[in-house]
């Protein structure tokens, strides 16, 4: 916030972020409707298929997802019997998960329907505009901004209530 105000919500990077993020995922949720899945279900079985078991906490950083967020999304998951969870192979106390055979079948029934989803965003916005998205949402992604820019700790200012 400003001296004059709050600012604009057209100039907010995460605000604009979260919108497109919201409106583009509604997409894909519709196309990947008939095989039964969500885009982040998707997204989770897409990269268990491409990358193996692996630990919860892989997946997460891979996605760029938290534990908790990733654990609310792969319960539904197991429960359709889709991916297993198990402990690791190396460390016993870490879980791990893998896609099943009922998870690689509904991930190829789920695949006509991202490519007819990423189809109509390429007719939208045209293949070359939506690589540049891609390759520029990836680097944010994958940019260090956690590390580079620490929170900004202003002192607080609490009032103090009078008892007159």
């Amino acid at each position: 916030m400003t001296e004059a105000g709050p600012p604009s919500p057209e100039l907010c990077n995460c605000l604009a972020l979260r919108q497109a993020a919201r409106h583009v995922t509604r997409l894909y949720d519709r196309f990947l409707a008939p095989a039964g899945l969500r885009a982040t279900q998707f997204s989770i079985l897409v990269r268990l298929k491409l990358n193996g078991p692996m630990t919860v906490n892989r997946l997460a950083a891979e996605l760029v997802m938290d534990r908790t967020t990733l654990g609310h999304n792969i319960r539904p998951l197991q429960r359709e019997g889709l991916i297993a969870i198990a402990p690791g192979s190396t460390d016993r106390r870490s879980r791990e998960l893998r896609l099943t055979a009922a998870g690689a079948a509904r991930l190829r029934a789920g695949a006509a329907g991202w490519a007819r989803a990423q189809a109509a965003f390429e007719t939208a916005f045209g293949a070359g505009r939506a690589q540049e998205l891609r390759d520029l949402l990836q680097a944010v992604a994958a940019s260090e901004l956690h590390d580079r820019f620490p929170p900004y700790q202003e002192k607080a200012h609490v009032k103090k209530r009078s008892d007159a």
